[in-house]
C-alpha cells in the first residue's frame, strides 16, 4: 500500500493509494520540527479512528519545504521500512523531463501537478494552483512541464495588506456582494477577489496567445472551486490533482525498476 506525501508550504497532506483509488487522506499543517515518531503517532490514531486498517510498503514524497523532507524520510525508513521516493531527486524518475533552463530547479509540486494533469488530460495544458503561491504551469504536448508563473498567494497578499497597513483588518476571501465596497472589510475583499479574476484570466490569456494554441486550462487547490463557481475562468477542476501526480510518478517508477 502506498503512502502518498503532498508537504506544501502551508498545509501537508497524507494519502493512501490502494492501486486504484485514495482509502483516506488526512491534513496537518506544516511544521519542520516535526518529528518522525510524532508523524507515526498521528498517522496511526487517525488510520484507527477511520478503520483504515492496511499495511503500507511504499512512500513517495513532493515537498516545497526541504527541512521537513529529513523527518519524512525518517517515518518511511522507521516505520514502513521502505526508502521512500523524492520527488525532484535524482533517484525518482519523471515520466517526462521537464524542459527548462540549464540549472534551474523546478519545484516538486509543479512537476507533480504536471504528472497528474497531463495523465488525466493529456498535453497542451495550463495548470494554475491556489496554494501559498498561485502557480501557473505549461505542459508541453508531450507531458513535459516547459515554464510557467508564480504570483503571490490570495491569502498571502491579504496577510500582506493586514501586516504591512495599521488600519486594515484580517480578512478571509470571499465573493464580495458588489465590485464597489462601502466599508474596509468589503473593499479588501473586492480588491483582491477581482483582482484575482483578472489576474488568472489575464495571465491564462498571453500564455494562449504566446504559444499560439487554445489549451486546456485545469485548476486545483483550495480556492479554486471559490473563483470557478462565479467566473468561467477554468475547463477543469481537479481538487486531487497533485495526489494523483504522486501515483503516477510512483508508478512510473515502479515499471521502470
Amino acid at each position: 500500500m502506498l503512502l502518498a506525501i503532498d508537504c506544501g508550504n502551508t498545509n501537508t497532506v497524507f494519502a493512501i493509494w490502494d492501486g486504484d483509488q485514495f482509502l483516506a487522506t488526512w491534513r496537518t499543517s506544516t511544521e519542520w520540527q516535526r518529528t518522525a515518531d510524532q508523524y507515526y503517532v498521528w498517522l496511526t490514531t487517525l488510520m484507527r479512528l477511520q478503520n483504515v486498517d492496511v499495511t503500507i510498503d511504499a512512500v513517495i514524497i513532493s515537498s516545497t519545504v526541504p527541512r521537513v523532507v529529513f523527518n519524512l524520510r525518517v517515518l518511511a525508513d522507521r516505520y514502513f521500512n521502505c526508502r521512500p521516493l523524492v520527488v525532484g531527486k535524482p533517484d525518482c524518475a519523471l515520466p517526462v523531463a521537464p524542459r527548462v533552463d540549464i540549472g534551474t530547479q523546478v519545484g516538486p509540486d509543479r512537476l507533480v501537478n504536471t504528472a497528474g494533469a497531463f495523465d488525466r488530460h493529456g498535453g497542451n495544458l495550463i495548470v494554475v494552483d491556489f496554494g501559498t503561491a498561485t502557480t501557473f504551469d505549461v505542459v508541453e504536448k508531450d507531458g513535459a512541464y516547459v515554464g510557467g508563473v508564480i504570483a503571490p498567494g490570495v491569502n498571502l497578499s491579504l496577510e500582506a495588506l493586514h501586516n504591512a497597513a495599521a488600519a486594515l483588518p484580517h480578512v478571509d476571501i470571499t465573493k464580495p456582494q458588489s465590485v464597489v465596497g462601502t466599508n474596509t472589510v468589503a473593499c479588501m475583499q473586492s480588491g483582491v477577489f477581482w483582482g484575482y479574476i483578472g489576474l488568472v484570466r489575464e495571465i491564462c490569456a498571453r500564455i494562449k496567445a504566446e504559444r499560439g494554441s487554445d489549451m486546456l486550462v485545469i485548476a486545483t487547490g483550495g480556492l479554486a472551486a471559490l473563483f470557478q463557481q462565479t467566473e468561467t475562468l477554468f475547463d477543469v477542476f481537479e481538487d486531487d490533482l497533485t495526489m494523483h501526480g504522486l501515483t503516477v510518478i510512483y508508478r512510473h517508477n515502479k515499471e521502470i525498476a
